[in-house]
C-alpha cells in the first residue's frame, strides 16, 4: 500500500504556509503591482508548479537552480521546489558567465529555472555544465526552452504526493557566497534553519521575534520584500511573511521613490533593507516624518550600518528600526530589536554601533588568529558562531568547509569584539582591514566609514586600502555627497585625524554623486577598486 507522505512526514514550513492558505481563502497572499493573488489562488498555483517540476523528471533530493528576478512567481517556484522534496539552489544575478557556469556545475542542479530576462545567461551557464541540466523559463522567452508557467497551467491543482522528508543533515537550500574564479562557495543549509524560523514565530501568542524574525500580527501584517529573493535576506523576509500568514508584497527592483510609493500605498507594516537602501530612502524628499504611518518594523542588515543614519531613521520613522547581523553561512547571528535599540541607545550611545546580541540558540565568541580560545571582552578578533542557523558546510567542498567550520564553530571572516553584556560590535571584514603606517597598524574601514557619515553633506562613504610604496597600503575614501554640498577634502582629512588619529587620515578623497552598489544593494568595493585609477573620477 502506498502511504501519502504528508500523513507521516514531519510538519515543514511549507505545511505551515499551506495551513494559512487553506483559511480565509479570499485574503491576499502575494502582491506585485497589479498582480494580486488570494490565498486560494496562490495555493493552486503552487500545487500546479510542483506538478510541473515533477514532470521534468525530478526526484526528491535533486537540485533545482533558480535564476530568478523579484516577482510573485519566483516566490511560488521556490516553495514548489521544497514542496516536492528537492534542493533549492539560488543563482543570483551578480556572477559573471564563468562563475555562473561553475556555480551551476558545482551545485549539480538537474533543472535550471530562469526568468525570461536572464534566459540567455542561464542557457550559456547550463550549456557549459557537464551535468547538462534541463533549462525551463518562468514565462515565455526567445529561447527554445519549455515555459514552466504554461506547463503548470495544464497540471492539476492538487498537492504532489509521496514526498519523503529530508534527512537531518541533508542540504535543502544552497546560497552562493562568493569564492574564487571558477570555484564558487555554496553555503548549504538543512531544514533546521526553517524549523528555527517557524519556532521563532510560534513562540508566544504572536511570536516574540527578533531583528531577523520580528514579531508579527498573524493575518494582518503586510511585508515588503525589497532585497533579492535569491539572496538570504530576501529569502528569509519572504518565508517569514508567509509562515505567519502575512501578505507578501514583492518589489521588482529597488528605487527609493518607487519603494516609498509601495510602502505607502500597500500599507506595508514590515520590511527589510540593506543600509544603502535605507540611506537612499532617507535622502528622498518625500521621506518625511509621518509619511508611512502603517510601518512598524524596518530590519536593517546585510552590511554594516552607520549609527548616525540609524538614529536619523528613528527620528523619521519612529522606534521601528531593528538591526540584524548574518551572512550566507550563518543566516541569523545577532540582533537588536527596535524597541531595545531606541531605548537603550538613548542611554548608551555606543550601542548604535552594535549589531545586538546573539539570537536564541546561537553562541558568539571572538577569537584570535589561529586560536580556539575566546578573547577577553573588548578585544578585537574574528567573530565565530555556533547554532542552528549555521550552514552544514560548503556544498561539495570539504576542504573549504573544514577551513570555515572548526569544532562546530563557524569562522565568519568578520572582525569585531564583544562588550561585557554580550553586545557584538563589528569593525571590518578580515579581508578589508587596511594595514598601514610605519608600524603596519590596522585601520578598520567600518570605524572610518561610520565617522564619515556623521559629516555634513555626506550621504554614503566607503574606505579602501590602496597600494602605497612607503607603507604598503594607504587609506583612500569615497564619499557620496548631497546635491549642492561643498565638501573640502582637506577639511575631511583634518576631521578624521582629529577624531580617529593620524593613522586614519585618508591619503586621497574621491567625491561622487553616488557610490556603486551590488545587485543586493551593498556598496560595491570591487567596483571602487577597479575605478581607483580612472581619470573620470573627481579626485583631489
Amino acid at each position: 500500500m502506498i502511504v501519502n507522505a504528508q500523513e507521516t512526514s514531519p510538519r515543514t514550513y511549507v505545511d505551515r504556509i499551506l495551513e494559512h492558505w487553506h483559511k480565509d481563502e479570499d485574503a491576499e497572499a502575494l502582491v506585485q503591482g497589479a498582480q494580486r493573488l488570494s490565498r486560494a489562488e496562490a495555493r493552486r498555483r503552487l500545487f500546479r508548479l510542483g506538478q510541473a517540476l515533477r514532470r521534468q523528471g525530478l526526484a526528491p533530493g535533486d537540485g533545482v537552480g533558480l535564476f530568478l528576478a523579484n516577482r510573485v512567481d519566483s516566490v511560488l517556484v521556490q516553495l514548489a521546489v521544497h514542496l516536492i522534496g528537492c534542493r533549492v539552489v539560488f543563482l543570483p544575478p551578480e556572477p559573471g558567465p564563468g562563475e555562473l557556469a561553475a556555480l551551476v556545475e558545482q551545485s549539480g542542479a538537474r533543472v535550471v529555472v530562469t526568468d525570461p530576462l536572464f534566459a540567455a545567461r542561464a542557457a550559456d551557464a547550463a550549456g557549459r555544465s557537464v551535468h547538462a541540466p534541463v533549462l525551463v523559463s518562468l514565462g515565455p522567452c526567445e529561447l527554445e526552452c519549455q515555459d514552466l508557467l504554461a506547463l503548470a497551467a495544464e497540471c492539476p491543482a492538487v498537492r504532489p504526493e509521496d514526498v519523503r522528508a529530508p534527512g537531518a543533515d541533508e542540504p535543502v537550500t544552497v546560497l552562493y557566497t562568493g569564492g574564487t574564479l571558477g570555484r564558487p562557495k555554496l553555503a548549504a543549509h538543512s531544514h533546521r534553519l526553517y524549523n528555527m524560523l517557524v519556532a521563532s514565530v510560534e513562540d508566544g501568542p504572536q511570536g516574540s521575534g527578533s531583528a531577523f524574525f520580528p514579531a508579527m500580527n498573524p493575518g494582518t501584517d503586510r511585508v515588503l520584500a525589497s532585497t533579492l529573493l535569491t539572496h538570504g535576506s530576501g529569502h528569509l523576509t519572504s518565508i517569514q511573511a508567509l509562515v505567519t500568514g502575512s501578505a507578501l508584497v514583492v518589489l521588482p527592483e529597488f528605487e527609493a521613490g518607487a519603494a516609498l510609493k509601495v510602502l505607502r500605498e500597500e500599507r506595508i507594516t514590515t520590511t527589510m533593507f540593506v543600509p544603502p537602501m535605507l540611506y537612499a530612502l532617507l535622502d528622498h524628499p518625500e521621506c518625511t516624518v509621518g509619511a508611512l504611518p502603517a510601518l512598524r518594523r524596518i530590519v536593517v542588515g546585510g552590511a554594516a550600518s552607520s549609527p548616525s543614519r540609524l538614529q536619523q531613521a528613528v527620528k523619521v520613522f519612529g522606534p521601528v528600526v531593528s538591526q540584524g547581523y548574518g551572512q550566507s553561512e550563518g543566516l541569523g547571528i545577532a540582533a537588536f530589536g527596535a524597541e531595545d535599540l531606541a531605548s537603550e541607545g538613548a542611554q548608551r550611545p555606543e550601542l548604535w554601533r552594535s549589531c545586538g546580541r546573539a539570537i536564541s540558540d546561537t553562541e558568539i565568541e571572538v577569537r584570535g588568529e589561529d586560536s580556539a580560545v575566546a578573547l577577553p571582552v573588548g578585544q578585537v578578533g574574528e567573530v565565530c558562531v555556533r547554532g542552528e542557523t549555521v550552514m552544514l558546510g560548503y556544498y561539495e567542498d570539504p576542504q573549504r568547509t573544514a577551513e570555515a567550520l572548526q569544532g562546530g564553530w563557524l569562522r565568519t571572516g568578520d572582525m569585531g569584539y564583544l562588550d561585557a553584556e554580550g553586545y557584538l560590535y563589528l569593525v571590518d571584514r578580515a579581508k578589508d582591514i587596511i594595514v598601514t603606517g610605519s608600524t603596519s597598524d590596522n585601520v578598520y574601514s567600518r570605524v572610518l566609514e561610520d565617522f564619515l557619515l556623521t559629516l555634513p553633506g555626506v550621504r554614503n562613504a566607503a574606505a579602501l586600502g590602496v597600494p602605497d610604496e612607503e607603507y604598503g597600503e594607504a587609506v583612500q575614501i569615497f564619499l557620496a555627497t548631497a546635491e549642492g554640498a561643498d565638501i573640502d577634502p582637506d577639511e575631511v582629512g583634518a576631521a578624521v585625524t582629529a577624531e580617529l588619529g593620524e593613522l586614519y587620515r585618508p591619503r586621497k578623497t574621491v567625491l561622487l554623486s553616488q557610490l556603486p552598489t551590488t545587485k543586493v544593494g551593498k556598496v560595491d568595493k570591487k567596483a571602487l577598486r577597479a575605478a581607483w585609477t580612472s581619470a573620470a573620477l573627481h579626485t583631489s
